[in-house]
């Protein structure tokens, strides 16, 4: 077999997720790391402590003529940034949110589609083993469905500094709720049709106009229903801070967290501990036939794993010029429902889709 060629890659953004994406491509022999880009120095773990951060992203293009650029700045920059480089002939890998605007979604996508090139967005837990499973039980079940799912985070320190940058432009609600939407729509395959939303600000630390508290309704058109809700800061509470929960007439499958855990741990986010299967059938007693179900979910991935194995599948989309039209039309559709839920906390009225 005859050794292809490392795809060299340009890394922007050197944050958490930047810079366990970096070490993704340090470790695989797929890809070469051809420039790291951020605004400031960061201290680098040793896989990425030899290359040196530049400060241009549009110069990195330039100079560097990437194969691949990766892109996990803040997320007003992720449209402008995407299309630069899908339109210097860049395959792109993109954090979520996508954009922040739907209109600036989509001409990432077109972009894409235009330059003939691959976009893969950051939506973690399409990779996650756990997930994939948690999804397929759901489906099995069979809808309408009731889902309910939560993340919320009590934060502090660099963690709180972090959250407070991201809501200049992002809400909770919108910045995690695109993972959420995603497993949503994934289940149902129904068509979302109307948002509800609602936010409170709980800090003064933050503009008058965010909020760092969000909840959101969602109903789709074949019946199911599904609530998200999200909050970020020192004064919110760690109890039920993880809720992931799917039923349906036939029964239920749910996510059951191991007690000890802590919502600011970024491990937490995806962890999964072990998954629930409840089913509705009962005997002519009235009693259920079968007993819950408990799934371990024991060696799965952790953060930096998971990471390794979105680039993966990027290499392999890449390399098996694999057809992703329906992977980025679903990341512009539950960017979609996160925003319209975004407009009606802000108007205090329903959006229809």
């Amino acid at each position: 077999m005859i050794a292809q060629t490392p795809l060299r890659v340009v890394v922007a953004g050197l944050g958490n997720m930047g810079r366990s994406h970096a070490l993704a491509y340090a470790t695989n022999p797929g890809f070469e790391i051809a420039a790291l880009v951020n605004r400031s120095d960061v201290a680098l773990p040793g896989p990425l402590a030899g290359h040196p951060i530049r400060r241009s992203f549009e110069e990195a293009l330039r100079e560097e003529r990437p194969d691949v650029a990766a892109i996990a700045t803040y997320s007003d920059s992720h449209a402008d940034f995407a299309v630069m480089a899908l339109e210097a002939g860049c395959h792109v890998f993109v954090e979520k949110p996508l954009a922040t605007t739907v209109a600036d979604a989509r001409r990432v996508v077109d972009a894409a589609k235009a330059n003939g090139r691959k976009l893969v967005v950051g939506y973690i837990l399409r990779h996650h083993p756990s997930w994939i499973r948690l999804i397929a039980e759901a489906r099995a079940l069979g809808g309408p469905y009731v889902f309910r799912m939560n993340l919320n985070q009590q934060s502090s320190g660099p963690t709180w500094t972090t959250h407070k940058q991201l809501m200049q432009t992002t809400s909770p609600i919108v910045d995690c709720g695109v993972h959420y939407l995603d497993v949503m729509c994934q289940i149902t395959d129904a068509r979302p049709v109307e948002v509800r939303g609602m936010g409170v600000r709980l800090s003064d630390e933050i503009a008058p106009t965010m909020y760092n508290y969000g909840h959101l309704q969602v109903l789709f058109d074949d019946g199911s229903v599904g609530w998200y809700e999200a909050a970020w800061g020192p004064m919110i509470s760690e109890t039920a801070f993880f809720v992931k929960d799917v039923m349906s007439p036939n029964g239920c499958v749910s996510i059951v967290m191991d007690e000890s855990a802590k919502s600011d741990d970024i491990d937490t986010h995806t962890r999964t501990s072990r998954i629930r299967v409840h089913r509705a059938e009962r005997g002519t007693d009235g009693k259920f036939l079968k007993p819950d179900e408990m799934l371990s979910m024991q060696g799965e991935p952790d953060h930096q794993g998971l990471c390794d194995l979105e680039q993966a599948y990027l290499l392999k989309a890449i390399r098996e010029d694999i057809d992703l039209t329906r992977h980025m039309d679903d990341a512009v559709k539950s960017l979609a429902v996160c925003l319209a839920a975004d407009e009606s906390v802000r108007t205090g009225k329903a959006v229809r889709l």
